[in-house]
């Protein structure tokens, strides 16, 4: 179980598959360099950045996933530390970041959906909603997706979103982290914020 959030009430968590680009986002909001690598699973424990003053810390949760080298019971014991985390914290998570990649998404989704399968990526958006965490679905490495709405639109479909994804602004963000084109991103965190009445942590996400 990972113990090693700090004593902070207030918290945004970026969660998702290894090697979607979560830490790379995470760079982009705190400014502040953060392991990344081009092996998946880097991030094996959270990263929490509390580096401001105010009351709130960002956490990058481990990828889950394919792992190169990682055995599946690490594999899973990650996946389960995970969900263990968002449960634990829900109470005081305002916004839980699924990151995507949005050129592989659909892939990866349709490649494990089966009868008696939800992929993990669907999976964690719906586990977001049960636990009342207010989902943002940061979908990543658009500049290398040639057909954008269309892609968007699929992952709004798979995630249960009935397209076009437009109308999903709030909830499906498309960005490109390493370039910091993140504005739709931080513009959709912004709405949740103000929506938890919490005006004060917006500054971070501008």
């Amino acid at each position: 179980m990972f113990d090693t959030r700090p004593d902070r009430s207030d918290e945004v968590v970026l969660v998702g598959r290894s090697n979607v680009g979560k830490s790379t986002l995470m760079r982009e909001i705190t400014g502040h360099s953060v392991p990344t690598g081009q092996k998946p699973g880097v991030t094996r424990k959270p990263n929490h950045f509390d580096w401001a003053s105010d009351d709130f810390v960002v956490t990058d949760l481990p990828g889950f996933g394919f792992m190169s080298g990682v055995e599946d019971e690490v594999r899973e014991a990650i996946k389960t530390d995970v969900v263990r985390y968002l449960e634990a914290n829900a109470d005081d998570i305002l916004v839980g970041v699924l990151v995507l990649d949005g050129k592989a998404a659909v892939d990866i989704i349709d490649r494990h959906s089966g009868d008696d399968e939800i992929p993990h990526v669907v999976e964690l958006f719906y586990l977001l909603e049960d636990l009342g965490i207010t989902p943002v679905v940061a979908v990543n490495k658009m500049d290398k997706v040639d057909d954008r709405d269309e892609r968007l639109d699929d992952i709004a479909d798979r995630l249960g979103l009935l397209p076009p994804w437009k109308q999903w602004q709030d909830t499906i963000a498309p960005i490109a982290a390493k370039h910091g084109r993140i504005d739709p991103f931080e513009a959709a965190v912004r709405t949740h914020l103000e929506d938890a009445k919490r005006h004060d942590l917006k500054k971070f996400f501008a």
